[in-house]
């Protein structure tokens, strides 16, 4: 009796010896590898979504896929990273101009054009108001000088935060582009880790994961990266500054599944009143309120018959993952939330199907 204690004793020991060891060897693990995790994930769901176009362009390109996957990689970089890098970079040019304005009181407000004196009822009033404010900024911003600069640097922080997105990305895509080289590896070895979590439903989440990544990406994602892009170019050839901040606003609004026009209508108004050209501002405005309902038919488009996935859903998953992990996040965490609803949901549905029979 008294062996059969120690042997349970020292075998119990042993056991939680080489659980420690093997959780620390995790925890370890996982803190080596946490900067690469959300490129991972990300490169990997932007590989589902992009392999059916990798599939048709190798069957034209003679099944040369690798080809194709790297001439793909660089369409998307430069097709994606270079505008925003152009836009990211005259938003930094312009804050550093206004930080060296603060500093030197040389912050102004223009006159109001001639043309707001004729407006009915309140043109009077309104070029009253605005006089009396450009004439006597200066007085404002001697008190308002610390509280102008801590906002800007931190807008500056912001745009400069957008580079460390951008190299993600950038990482995101090359491992999207291993992925996509090597297709039938990358897919056995998720469906042999989803099997030995799920067993005989392995493959059917798989199914499910890839449906839903691609809706969700195409539909959702997608069409938002096409609005930001149409947004922030009309802003940069009218002359708005700091476009490439007010693109990502457009770009999470669209995620959020929020109209575009919330941040692109206060824009145009203010384009309408500082522009002397008034055809431009009327164009500025009506091209704001076709890429504010250009989701419209950009998502049947992309996505047939839309994403099964309620908006509430989508909007509490890019927001959480927003919260988590900065820009990527907010489209890793729809996706993500979108895959984990609709696994929830089949499995309410495989449980009624049960209980029926």
């Amino acid at each position: 009796m008294e062996e059969d204690t120690k042997g349970f004793v020292r075998n119990s020991l042993e056991a939680a010896i080489r659980i420690a060891v093997v959780g620390v060897l995790v925890v370890w693990t996982y803190h080596i590898t946490k900067p690469f995790l959300m490129p991972v994930v990300w490169g990997g769901i932007i590989a589902i979504a992009v392999d059916p176009l990798v599939v048709r362009l190798s069957a034209f390109f003679g099944d040369r896929r690798r080809l194709v996957v790297a001439l793909l990689a660089a369409v998307v970089v430069v097709a994606l990273l270079l505008p925003l890098v152009l836009i990211t970079t005259s938003s930094m040019d312009v804050i550093q101009s206004w930080i060296k304005g603060v500093g030197k009181l040389h912050l102004s407000i223009p006159l109001p054009p001639k043309r707001v004196e004729s407006w009915p009822l309140i043109g009077h009033e309104v070029s009253k108001v605005w006089t009396l404010l450009a004439t006597n900024l200066g007085m404002l911003l001697k008190h308002l000088e610390p509280q102008i600069k801590t906002a800007i640097v931190y807008l500056f922080g912001l745009l400069t935060g957008g580079f460390k997105v951008m190299i993600s990305f950038l990482v995101s895509i090359f491992i999207a582009g291993v992925f996509l080289a090597t297709p039938e590896g990358s897919a056995s070895l998720a469906k042999r880790v989803v099997n030995r979590f799920a067993g005989d439903k392995g493959t059917e989440i798989c199914e499910v994961s890839v449906a839903t990544i691609r809706g969700v990406m195409l539909g959702v994602v997608g069409v938002a990266v096409i609005q930001s892009l149409l947004a922030g170019l009309g802003m940069v050839v009218v002359g708005v500054p700091l476009s490439g901040l007010w693109a990502i606003l457009v770009m999470v609004c669209a995620v959020i599944q929020l109209p575009t026009i919330l941040v692109t209508g206060p824009i145009a108004v203010w384009v309408f009143f500082t522009k002397d050209n008034t055809t431009v501002s009327v164009l500025f405005l009506v091209w704001c309120v076709v890429v504010s309902i250009s989701d419209n038919f950009l998502k049947p488009l992309f996505m047939g018959r839309g994403v099964d996935v309620p908006m509430l859903v989508i909007l509490v998953g890019a927001i959480g993952g927003m919260v988590m992990s900065g820009i990527i996040g907010l489209f890793i965490g729809a996706v993500v939330l979108a895959i984990a609803y609709k696994l929830f949901m089949a499995w309410i549905h495989e449980g009624q199907e049960h209980s029926q029979a």
